[in-house]
């Protein structure tokens, strides 16, 4: 028989509290200095609905369903809190705003941890008449400003350094692979509708990584880049990561000089991941196929998918322009600039339940 674990002290107790506050008035600096940031380029701040048709559709992310009662029923169509601010905040791009952001609450179910919350703040930006080189250097920008606010020499964790102020490194996702693995990753799929699983496989074995009888490309590719690749970007300096293999683009389009990979970049300091941007796909019917994709990898996976939100696509067919945009993850940043151990230490009121 296990005993229960102990009653944590709540987070509102004031002795509790004051082990925080100083990281969460260096948290409101820097979504001040942020915000004076997009103010000073134009770019409007705006605010969307966190109840959506649609939540994001990414296979691997678990959103928190509700019904929405209309007066005098009893029952109603499900909607799902959102797991991005993408799609309302792409329509605005369609109806005339040219360049928005939005510190939004965004919920991802069955994720907690050191660097997860189920309800956390995503800072998401979009740039019409822009493509990711432009995102590149904004997030640059951001690092600088959020060390400045935050009065942070340097950004530390689990042991690793990052000096926020240097330019980062910008490193494709081939470069990664064969500087940390020594494997041509884009010669396993030269064509991403049937790539080379057994070639990859056999170069996974080399490192140590055991292949499983149902693995997927993407399956091996997540298992090394997780062990020989993440822990080494943003070491010394930020590192932007770019140019996914095609078959990982979700909203982003094809490079016009290499269709084998998307134009899709995630920011990376001292091994974690802040920021996943893209130079954004256009077309409605290629976006309906990656989706129905992603929602029949969920089905296998998961036993569920998810609704494809057709206003969002009515929109793309409308006319998207060509744009850029960027998610990225606030509390981890504030996390970082606050040298604070994790996620909980950097928020102003975590989710608790009983």
């Amino acid at each position: 028989m296990t005993s229960a674990a102990p009653p944590r002290t709540p987070w509102w107790r004031p002795d509790r509290y004051a082990a925080r506050r100083g990281n969460l008035l260096k948290r409101a600096a820097i979504a001040r200095a942020l915000r004076d940031w997009f103010a000073t380029r134009d770019f409007v701040e705006v605010e969307t609905p966190a109840l959506q048709v649609s939540p994001g559709l990414e296979p691997h992310l678990r959103a928190f369903a509700t019904m929405l009662l209309r007066p005098g029923e009893s029952t109603g169509p499900t909607l799902r809190l959102h797991t991005s601010p993408e799609f309302a905040m792409k329509k605005l791009l369609v109806a005339g705003e040219p360049r928005l952001f939005q510190l939004a609450r965004v919920f991802r179910n069955g994720e907690a941890g050191t660097t997860h919350h189920p309800e956390f703040t995503m800072l998401e930006w979009y740039r019409a008449g822009s493509d990711y080189a432009a995102l590149m250097d904004d997030c640059a920008a951001m690092l600088r400003l959020a060390a400045d606010a935050a009065g942070a020499a340097e950004f530390r964790w689990h042991g690793r350094t990052c000096d926020p102020r240097a330019e980062p490194e910008r490193l494709s996702v081939q470069g990664a692979f064969e500087r940390h693995c020594g494997i041509d990753l884009l010669a396993t799929a030269p064509d991403p509708r049937s790539p080379d699983v057994a070639r990859l496989a056999r170069a996974a074995a080399a490192l140590g990584v055991t292949a499983r009888a149902d693995d997927r490309w993407d399956d091996l590719f997540f298992r090394i880049f997780l062990d020989h690749i993440e822990p080494k970007l943003g070491i010394g300096r930020a590192t932007l990561l770019h140019d996914y293999p095609i078959s990982m683009a979700a909203l982003s389009r094809a490079k016009p000089s290499d269709p084998r990979v998307a134009e899709r970049v995630e920011l990376y300091v001292a091994g974690l991941e802040l920021a996943n941007g893209f130079s954004e796909l256009v077309d409605a019917e290629e976006q309906r196929r990656r989706f129905e994709a992603d929602m029949d990898l969920k089905q296998r996976l998961y036993g569920e998918r998810y609704p494809i939100d057709e206003d969002f696509l009515a929109a793309l067919r409308h006319g998207l322009p060509a744009c850029a945009g960027m998610a990225l993850g606030f509390d981890r940043l504030a996390m970082l600039a606050c040298g604070a151990a994790d996620i909980e230490s950097v928020l102003w009121a975590p989710v608790t339940a009983p």
